[in-house]
């Protein structure tokens, strides 16, 4: 098998999203100026602004696998519990987190806020949805 078939069968599309985590991780740290790690001046660039933004960039990279990740697993449990793709209780965490998330940064501006709170509903709404899916799946089984 040639090189560019090897590569092409071991390139996902979820790297370009990996990709962009880490570039978004690494130009919004707060601490982290473009000019710094570019070269802008005498002793430049930055050895230590460098190392943030790297390190900035693959928690960008972790937050997103984990994120996404999580949400796929809530999602496919749900559908092997018995549900379907199409269930109120399978889409509700994620509107809430959204709603959420929307007004958190309508209130501060502030994206990364915004993101950790819609993070943080969406886990929340998740776990009480399943509890009360759960209770509901096990009144019906108990009635049969």
């Amino acid at each position: 098998m040639s090189l560019p078939q090897r590569a092409h069968r071991r390139f996902r599309p979820w790297y370009l999203l990996d990709a962009l985590a880490f570039l978004l991780g690494a130009v919004s740290h707060p601490t982290v100026r473009p000019g710094a790690i570019l070269g802008d001046g005498p002793g430049s660039p930055d050895p230590v602004a460098l190392v943030t933004a790297v390190a900035a960039g693959l928690l960008g990279v972790v937050v997103v696998r984990f994120t996404l990740g999580n949400a796929w697993g809530y999602a496919v449990e749900y559908v092997d519990a018995g549900g379907s793709w199409t269930d109120g209780p399978l889409w509700a965490p994620a509107a809430a987190g959204t709603v959420a998330g929307v007004a958190s940064y309508a209130a501060t501006t502030n994206l990364g806020a915004a993101v950790w709170t819609g993070f943080w509903t969406f886990a929340f709404a998740a776990g009480a949805a399943a509890v009360a899916v759960s209770f509901a799946a096990g009144y019906r089984d108990a009635a049969e």
